[in-house]
This record gives structure tokens, C-alpha cells and sequence, in this order.
């Protein structure tokens, strides 16, 4: 549940980007930071760590306005893709209000994919969540590439891979281009507000 902070009057929503390494989660990040700038309230921050050898973080909090007279406060996290990092992948995922994976479209990388997918489910077990049951969007990132000449994953089969039982919304995309970026943003936003305005409804 997202964080909330009476005396500020401030809710923290926190998105995690989550997928293979080199799949675009940074990229992802970055173009987000150029484009929304102006409503960006701080600079990203990069954190490296094991000897400064990969960044395991980004940071952005944005400004969307309020739930119930209450300021709303969005953090962008990515976690790193290599699989020695489980451990920060799974600090990075605490408390994390909604997700989107960033698949590689590259048809050299699909099994990088669904090991990713079925890691990211096994963290989240760790604390007693379901992916099911978290705001979720699927980016198929890289489509550009096949102006390149390079083999692309057809988007069935990536659907079959990743998304066959979530059925979670998805969006083709590039983050060198921008393409779609920007919708993948807003619509994990949209997913997760209207995921929390129902909890907070509830209670």
C-alpha cells in the first residue's frame, strides 16, 4: 500500500520498471526524465553499488495531483536486470504500489524474458503478493529494431510468453525513439491511482 504521510498531507505511490537487463528500463527513465522535466520536482538520482560496478536505481518523483485532499507523489524505481542482484531487486520491490515490465522484443532474448517474469512473481511472493492482484503493463520494448534488420519475437508469441494468464494491458514501444513511452507512463499511473483511490475507498 502506498505510503502515506498525514502531516504533509502526501500520498507516495511507487512504481517499479522490472525485465531483463539491457531489456530499456533505464531508457525508459531517462526519456521520461527529458520530457516531463518541468514537472519533475527533483533531479534523478543514479545509485551504484558492489563497487560501483551497475546502477540498481532510478529516481523520479511526479507531481499528478491529489486523492482526497491529499498531494500524490509518484517515485520511478528500475531494478537491475542481471540476476546476481536478486537481493537489490527485491529491496527495490518493497512496497511497490504498481509495475511495469519491459520485455525485449529481440528474438534472441526470449527466454531472458520469461526467466525475468517468473523472478519478479517469486519476489513478490516473498512478500506475500500476487502479481495478479498489483496495477501491471507490459511494454514490448525495441519494436523499432525491425527497420534494422534484426529478428523480432512476433507480438503472439510475446503475448503467449508473458501475458497469456495476467492479461494485463500492454504497449508496443521504443524507448531510444520514445515511442509509446510516454502512454506506458500514464498508464501505469492510471492503474495504480485508480487502484489505491478503491483501497482507500474500502477502508
Amino acid at each position: 500500500m502506498a505510503l502515506i504521510n498525514p502531516k504533509k498531507k502526501e500520498v507516495q505511490v511507487k512504481i517499479v520498471y522490472y525485465g531483463p537487463g539491457r531489456g530499456g528500463k533505464t531508457t525508459n527513465l531517462e526519456y521520461i526524465n527529458q520530457k516531463f522535466k518541468s514537472r519533475i520536482k527533483a533531479e534523478m538520482v543514479t545509485v551504484k553499488t558492489y563497487g560501483d560496478r551497475t546502477l540498481f536505481f532510478d529516481f523520479l518523483p511526479l507531481d499528478i495531483g491529489s486523492i482526497n485532499g491529499y498531494d500524490i507523489k509518484i517515485q520511478f524505481y528500475t531494478v537491475p536486470g542481471q540476476v546476481k542482484y536478486n537481493a537489490t531487486r527485491k529491496l527495490v520491490l518493497r512496497g511497490v504500489d504498481g509495475i511495469v515490465f519491459v520485455a525485449d522484443s529481440m528474438g534472441l532474448r526470449r527466454e531472458m524474458n520469461i526467466r525475468s517474469l517468473q523472478n519478479l512473481e517469486e519476489n513478490l511472493r516473498s512478500f506475500n503478493k500476487d502479481l495478479s492482484r498489483i496495477p501491471l503493463v507490459f511494454q514490448y520494448n525495441k519494436r523499432d529494431l525491425a527497420a534494422h534488420n534484426i529478428a523480432l519475437l512476433p507480438l503472439e508469441t510475446m503475448q503467449h510468453d508473458l501475458n497469456a494468464k495476467l492479461n494485463a494491458p500492454y504497449l508496443e514501444a521504443s524507448a531510444i525513439t520514445g515511442d509509446n513511452v510516454a502512454l506506458t507512463m500514464k498508464k501505469i499511473i492510471s492503474l495504480t491511482i485508480g487502484s489505491l483511490k478503491k483501497k482507500l475507498e474500502e477502508k
